[in-house]
C-alpha cells in the first residue's frame, strides 16, 4: 500500500512538473512576443544603445540627412546623396567583443546597393578612374560575420579615394580606431566625405564626385564618455594623426551635420563636442612611422 501511495505521489509530482513546465513554456512564449514588440520599439528610438553591433545604426538615424536618403543595413546606416553618388555619412557601433571574436575572409564583393531607391554608383564608375573604391565603413571593422563583411562592399559605402590616401593615412586612422575600441570597449563611429566643399573631380558614367576632404567622429560610452573629430584633406600626408584631431563642433560646422543629438544630455553634448583631450587618444607611433615610410609610397 505504501508503495502504491509512493507511486501515486510520484505521478502527482510528475503531473505537477508537467503542468508547471506547460505554464513555463506559455510564459516564455508570452515573453518572446513582448520582447519582439520591444525590439521594434527600441529600433525606432535613436537614443537607445544596445549590445548589437548595429545599435549605432539606429542611434545615428537621428542625424540630419540634408538632401540624403536614409538607408539601414543590418550592421550600419548611411545617408545617400544622389547628386554626389555616395553617402554624406555612415554610422555604426563597434565593440571590443566584436574585434576579439572570429574573423572571416575579405570577399571583395563590390556591388550596387539595392536599398538605394535612386540606384547607387556602380563599381564600373571607378574602373580606370585612377581612384580606389574607398570604404567608409571599413571591411576590417565588420569581419566578425560574413553578412556584415559583405555589406561593406555595397557601392553606397564607397567614395573615390587616391590610393596614397586610402591605403595610407585613412588606413592608419581606421586601424587606430580599432585600437581605441579595444581600449574603451565601445565606440560610436560616424564617417564620411565633406560634401560642402567643391569636389576635386568627377568619375564614371554616374559622375561620382571625388571629395576634397573626409571626416570621422568618435564617441565612447561608459561613465566618462569621450569624443573626438578628424578632418583630413584628400591627399598623401606625413602629418601625425594628432594634427587631424579637432573638436566635434568643428566637424559639425564644416559638414552641417549635428552628431550625437538625442544621445547625450545637451550640456554633456556641448562639453564633449567643444574640445579634444588629445592625451585620451594616444596614437600608435610605430604604425605612424610605417605609414610615412611605406604606406605613403605603396
Amino acid at each position: 500500500m505504501a508503495k502504491l501511495r509512493s507511486n501515486h505521489k510520484t505521478a502527482n509530482n510528475a503531473g505537477a512538473l508537467i503542468a508547471r513546465g506547460g505554464i513555463f513554456v506559455i510564459l516564455l512564449g508570452v515573453l518572446y512576443m513582448v520582447f519582439r514588440v520591444l525590439d521594434i520599439e527600441v529600433f525606432d528610438q535613436p537614443q537607445v544603445i544596445s549590445d548589437s553591433p548595429s545599435a549605432a545604426t539606429t542611434i545615428m538615424s537621428n542625424l540630419p540627412t540634408r538632401n540624403g536618403e536614409l538607408v539601414h543595413h543590418k550592421y550600419y546606416s548611411l545617408s545617400y546623396r544622389e547628386e554626389f553618388e555616395q553617402p554624406e555619412w555612415v554610422a555604426y557601433r563597434l565593440t571590443n567583443e566584436i574585434l576579439s571574436g572570429k574573423h572571416v575572409k575579405r570577399n571583395d564583393n563590390f556591388r550596387d546597393d539595392p536599398l538605394v531607391s535612386t540606384k547607387s554608383a556602380s563599381k564600373y564608375d571607378y574602373k580606370r578612374s585612377g581612384y580606389d573604391r574607398g570604404h567608409l565603413v571599413p571591411a576590417g571593422d565588420m569581419n566578425f560575420d560574413e553578412s556584415a563583411m559583405s555589406e561593406t562592399f555595397f557601392m553606397s559605402n564607397m567614395s573615390p579615394q587616391k590610393h596614397n590616401f586610402n591605403g595610407a593615412v585613412w588606413r592608419e586612422l581606421e586601424e587606430q580606431t580599432r585600437d581605441w575600441v579595444r581600449k574603451y570597449k565601445t565606440i560610436n563611429i560616424v564617417s564620411g566625405p565633406i560634401l560642402t566643399q567643391e569636389p576635386i573631380d568627377y568619375i564614371g558614367q554616374n559622375d561620382v564626385a571625388v571629395p576634397a576632404a573626409y571626416y570621422k567622429v568618435l564617441l565612447t560610452e561608459g561613465k566618462t564618455p569621450r569624443a573626438v573629430g578628424f578632418i583630413m584633406k584628400h591627399e598623401r600626408s606625413d602629418s601625425h594623426l594628432r594634427e587631424f584631431m579637432v573638436p566635434v563642433d568643428e566637424v559639425e560646422a564644416l559638414t552641417g551635420l549635428d552628431f550625437f543629438k538625442g544621445i547625450l544630455d545637451p550640456q554633456e553634448e556641448e562639453r564633449l563636442e567643444s574640445y579634444v583631450d588629445k592625451k585620451a587618444w594616444r596614437v600608435n607611433e610605430k604604425r605612424f612611422q610605417n605609414r610615412k615610410e611605406k604606406w605613403n609610397y605603396n
